[in-house]
């Protein structure tokens, strides 16, 4: 255990003394930091969260050091034996190759994400290894993002965007680039939880008509705060004008939009996923799409990421398609990566993280 008091002392300590005669920490100094637990960071998160871990004198970390390429599966294996904890990001998949890499040190897992599919949670639950995300910080970039994604669809700005630079800006007509409206619609929200409720909080005041929603059971208080109507997966896919895709990827929720949710929505429904790509089957998504059966889809997330710029999707005009940047804003970004740095050192403390996923 380390008290915060005795950490706080140990670093300033460090950051008073002396250098040796070559420039480097004295030997007294390197044995009290090589005893501290040891943290592999598995991407250059935002500073925040690396000032947390380098002020807190609690450990010693080493990260890969790139925002721009994963750090590689044979790196990471290598990287991870006899760490103590471990602060990764989505894009690493930690399951029982990595685990039995790290060894019995590892006692923390801290991800930087609210989605925790890339964990295999059964291993870390076997090993006793205590997990921390970050739900709630971005709530809003994400919901704001979703409304973004929305609009863009559905009012088709991307496709006008590129007839005004392309010279297919001609003369008005009456029927050109028309999309649909918000006004007087059912907007239909696939998993009912904090994000959903901001989604619907903001699409409100574009005089929606009726909120419905559908999940595992209903969400009586979280319907409350935005009125919405809990309905079954049928009534959600045949009401909804727009429907948005907020659940988490489960065995049970994994390619619940498909042909079946496609075949019974309206012609002119719009569909938007944020959540993650592996909730929607991309291939009927794609039938769908083509054949007229829905008006249009935008989507955040996909399967693989990133998208192969090849694949069927990208041919489509009524599909939008961003690299999952629902909450890459600074603001949210900077609070992922300061969660994630305090939810590890609360684990090591071996006190109640901020945000941890119950095993």
């Amino acid at each position: 255990m380390w008290c915060s008091r005795v950490a706080l002392r140990r670093l300033q300590r460090v950051a008073a003394a002396s250098l040796n005669g070559t420039g480097g920490l004295t030997s007294t100094m390197q044995k009290e930091m090589s005893t501290l637990p040891r943290v592999y960071v598995t991407r250059q998160i935002p500073p925040e969260g690396l000032k947390i871990l380098r002020e807190s004198g609690q450990v010693q970390f080493e990260l890969w050091d790139s925002d721009d390429v994963p750090v590689p599966r044979k790196e990471l294996l290598q990287k991870v034996k006899g760490v103590d904890a471990l602060l990764c990001v989505l894009t690493e998949k930690i399951d029982k190759e990595v685990l039995d890499a790290a060894g019995p040190n590892l006692k923390v897992v801290s991800t930087m994400s609210v989605g925790f599919d890339h964990l295999s949670l059964e291993e870390l639950k076997k090993r006793g290894i205590r997990v921390g995300y970050t739900p709630d910080v971005l709530t809003d970039a994400v919901a704001e993002l979703t409304v973004a994604l929305l609009l863009t669809t559905s009012r088709r700005l991307i496709e006008a965007t590129h007839e005004a630079k392309t010279g297919g800006w001609g003369t008005w007509r009456t029927l050109w680039l028309c999309g649909y409206e918000l006004a007087d619609s059912t907007v239909g929200i696939l998993g009912l939880g904090r994000i959903g409720v901001a989604i619907a909080e903001r699409l409100a005041p574009f005089k929606v008509k009726k909120f419905i929603y559908t999940d595992v059971a209903p969400r009586p208080e979280l319907a409350r705060a935005i009125n919405a109507e809990y309905v079954s997966m049928d009534e959600l896919a045949k009401q909804s004008d727009f429907l948005a895709v907020c659940c988490a990827l489960t065995p049970e929720t994994k390619e619940v939009c498909n042909k079946n949710l496609f075949s019974k929505m309206k012609k002119t429904s719009i569909f938007i996923n944020t959540s993650r790509g592996g909730v929607v089957n991309q291939d009927d998504l794609y039938e769908a799409l083509s054949s007229g059966q829905i008006a249009a889809a935008g989507l955040d997330v996909t399967v693989p990421e990133p998208l192969p710029t090849s694949h069927p999707l990208f041919t489509l005009k009524n599909c939008v398609i961003l690299p999952h940047i629902a909450s890459a804003s600074y603001s949210t970004r900077g609070a992922m990566s300061a969660l994630a740095a305090n939810n590890l050192l609360l684990g090591l403390r071996r006190e109640p993280m901020i945000k941890e996923i119950k095993l």
